[in-house]
Formats: C-alpha cells, sequence, structure tokens
C-alpha cells in the first residue's frame, strides 16, 4: 500500500516522456511535409483521417442527447481549436521547431488568464509575477526590435491564444458530458471548420502526403492518450516540467535533421515559460491539497 504512491509520480513522468516523443514525432512529420499542401488542407485532412480513431467511440457518442447550450459550446470550441490549428500548420513551415514549441508553452499561461476573466478563478500576486515571468519569456523568444519578425511567430501567438481559448471552453463542458464525447466531438466539429478553408485553396495531395498526414493523427492521438494516463497518475505539478523535454527534442530534432541553427534565446525564453508554467501547476496542487475551510460558495476548479 505505501509503495503505490512512491510509483505513481514514476508513472506519470514516464508517460509524459512517451508524450513528448508523440509531440514530437507531429512536428517531425508536419515538418518534414513542409509547404507543399496549405496549412489549412493539411490541418484539415491530419483531422479528417484522425477520424478512423472514433469509431470505438460512437456507440456512446451515439446515444448522449446533447443540450442547445453544450452544442453551442462545442461549436464555439471547434472554431477556436481549427484556427489555432491552422496558425499552427502554417508556423510550422515559416520558423524553427524549437520556436513553435517554447512558444506553444504561453497556451496554459493564456489559460490562466482566460479563467480568471471569464471563468471568476482567483488570481493571486504570485499567479500574475508567475504570468509576467512568462511574458517576459516570451519577448526573450520573439525580441522585437532587436531582429525582424516572421509571420510565423504572429501566427503561434494566436495559436497559442486559440488553444487556450479552446481549453476553457472545453471545461466549461466538465461535469455535463462525458470525456469520451468532449473528445469525439472535438474532432467531429474541428473537421467541420477545417473543410471550407481547406477547399478553397484545394491542392490534391498525393498517396504519400496522405501517408504522412495519418502518421501526424497517429502521433497525436497516441500523444493525447499517454498525457491523460500522466494525469491520472500524479498531479499536473509532477507531469508539468517534464514537458521542458520537448524544448530540447525540438531543438535537436531542428538542429540534427533539419538543420535549423540552436537559438539560445529560444532555449532561455522557454525556460522561463515553463518555469511559470511549473509554478503555476505547483500552486494549484497546493491550493487543492490544502485544508478547505468552507466558504459560502464553493471555489471553482
Amino acid at each position: 500500500m505505501s509503495t503505490l504512491p512512491e510509483q505513481r509520480p514514476l508513472k506519470a513522468v514516464l508517460w509524459m516522456v512517451m508524450t513528448g516523443f508523440c509531440f514530437i514525432g507531429v512536428q517531425a512529420t508536419v515538418k518534414h511535409l513542409g509547404p507543399g499542401i496549405p496549412p489549412a488542407e493539411s490541418a484539415f485532412l491530419r483531422y479528417l483521417l484522425g477520424l478512423v480513431f472514433l469509431i470505438p467511440m460512437w456507440p456512446e457518442l451515439k446515444r448522449t442527447r446533447l443540450s442547445r447550450r453544450a452544442l453551442a459550446l462545442f461549436t464555439l470550441r471547434g472554431a477556436a481549436q481549427a484556427g489555432a490549428v491552422i496558425m499552427w500548420f502554417y508556423a510550422m513551415t515559416r520558423i524553427t521547431i524549437a520556436e513553435v514549441t517554447a512558444m506553444n508553452y504561453m497556451s496554459p499561461i493564456y489559460v490562466t488568464l482566460g479563467a480568471a476573466l471569464f471563468l471568476g478563478e482567483p488570481l493571486a500576486a504570485r499567479r500574475m509575477a508567475a504570468i509576467g515571468v512568462a511574458f517576459l519569456g516570451a519577448l526573450v523568444i520573439l525580441r522585437p526590435g532587436m531582429r525582424e519578425l516572421d509571420l510565423g511567430h504572429i501566427a503561434m501567438v494566436f495559436s497559442a491564444l486559440g488553444f487556450a481559448c479552446a481549453y476553457l471552453v472545453a471545461k466549461r463542458l466538465t461535469g455535463e458530458v462525458s470525456p469520451t464525447v468532449v473528445v469525439a466531438m472535438m474532432s467531429i466539429m474541428v473537421t467541420v471548420f477545417l473543410a471550407p478553408f481547406a477547399f478553397a485553396h484545394w491542392v490534391q495531395p498525393t498517396f504519400q502526403q496522405l501517408g504522412w498526414l495519418f502518421l501526424v493523427a497517429c502521433f497525436a492521438t497516441a500523444g493525447h492518450f499517454t498525457m491523460t494516463l500522466a494525469f491520472q497518475a500524479a498531479p499536473m505539478a509532477v507531469t508539468q516540467p517534464v514537458t521542458f523535454l520537448q524544448l530540447v527534442w525540438a531543438s535537436l530534432l531542428g538542429w540534427v535533421v533539419f538543420h535549423e541553427p540552436v537559438d539560445g534565446w529560444v532555449v532561455l525564453g522557454g525556460c522561463l515559460i515553463m518555469a511559470s508554467v511549473s509554478f503555476i501547476a505547483w500552486r494549484e496542487m497546493r491550493l487543492k491539497a490544502a485544508p478547505a475551510v468552507p466558504p459560502p460558495v464553493p471555489p471553482q476548479g
């Protein structure tokens, strides 16, 4: 009985290491595809091909009766996720893998701010300080005024915002529908929203390109699955710091495979953002573990 709690953090770390490898596999495959297919079409085909993984979820999805509120939230989440994915695919064709990875770390920071602004969650001084450190890290990566910014950098700013918005909407659905339905509806709605953008500038893909995009879907699905297992095994304060390894692997991958220079400023900025995210996750764990004093209204989150 006493050994189980000691083993679970180790399992969580191992699952998160596997998650990192899966997401690096996504980035490497998309980078390998390059700009041959427009970003919106690449994103659409990735989600369309990934619908095959929803087959086991179909019976539960068919039984579920969604309220108008849930349908509206799923629609909003699909739109936000679709926009974020298009921006992410575009950024992957413009800037280095390390820059994409580091700037994507800003998404949890936007989630924290959004939860305070729209969900009424408290934002203490320590969290505000951590958010300030994260934005400093973003400035270190971008270095506006010190170098010319690429459209890929701007795309990643909006991509991280879009992913954060999608997460916040999903959080509003917590308790109303099962996680299986949330995942299935997200995949369906994103595919639907991406379709008009994809067909607007359609380029006929080759069978080889379709194969690579299906591999992207496989890596992404496996990564989300292993990440869920990691979150089940230990708190985010344990798993979150491990995600920093993705920046290390992304830098090495870009340098060795795609001949991208290793930028020390990007690594430094990524460290600052990741330290901020890890601190926020650690504070969240401490607050949840603290003895509760009965308040007039139960705290959210």
